[in-house]
């Protein structure tokens, strides 16, 4: 079965808008939890218009009784501070993304080559204290070879492009997919376990759960959107029911 994994970030997002500290996080999570989720993500910007510091910590402090069961994953760019507090939490995974200037989600993944020397470092340094490692890249052989080659332990594909075209019609969704059955072929040629997220939805994600080797989702946005109007235990239980069928 392919693992969920939620995306808290809209529920800081919420609580940042007003200040104080309603909506929870740590609530958040916790409904998670007991609707049965096995997996947290949380990506801590730089400029913490969402999740902060702080909930990092507390998130990770929640969950740690719920090890084995729950994996926390976090998520950013490899800025210096990030590393270090990742490997001090040492969750079961980080996915190392690149940050553009100014954007409001991530709009791509890592350019080949062009971040080596960055990102080689952190990679040997997560691993070595036990942190499995996921690089978000375009579904293309390219990234994939050099994700390998840097020693990550598993990629995860920018979904975007497969939702976008989803979204025109089930025939080009279709179209897009199959350049996504490529790229997972290939990572699991090459020993890399698959992630995947960005815009995945409860309209087209039965059709990309069928990914081969498809080891984890991470959705956030449209997830967080829904329970809105239906609540959160509730739509935690639709994903979960979908990715089970």
């Amino acid at each position: 079965m392919v693992r969920l994994s939620v995306n808290v970030n809209k529920v800081a997002t919420v609580r940042n808008s007003r200040g104080g500290s309603v909506p929870s996080v740590v609530e958040a999570v916790d409904v998670c939890v007991r609707a049965g989720v096995p997996g947290i993500t949380v990506h801590p910007r730089e400029d913490q218009r969402h999740i902060t510091a702080q909930d990092v910590v507390d998130v990770h402090e929640y969950l740690a009784p719920h090890r084995g069961r729950v994996e926390y994953n976090i998520e950013g760019d490899p800025r210096p501070e990030l590393i270090d507090r990742v490997v001090e939490l040492r969750p079961e995974q980080c996915t190392l993304v690149p940050v553009r200037p100014g954007e409001i989600t991530s709009e791509a993944g890592w350019i080949p080559q062009r971040d080596r020397d960055l990102l080689s470092p952190c990679i040997a340094r997560l691993k070595q204290a036990g942190v499995r490692v996921s690089l978000f890249v375009e579904p293309e052989r390219a990234a994939i070879d050099w994700a390998a080659e840097l020693g990550s332990d598993r990629v995860e594909l920018y979904t975007e492009p497969f939702a976008q075209a989803y979204l025109r019609g089930r025939d080009d969704g279709l179209r897009s997919f199959e350049r996504y059955v490529a790229a997972a072929e290939h990572a699991h040629a090459l020993g890399l376990g698959i992630n995947a997220g960005h815009d995945l939805d409860l309209d087209n994600l039965g059709l990309f759960a069928t990914l081969p080797h498809l080891d984890e989702v991470s959705i956030g946005h449209a997830l967080l959107s829904r329970a809105i109007f239906v609540g959160l235990e509730v739509v935690v239980r639709e994903y979960l029911e979908l990715l089970s069928a």
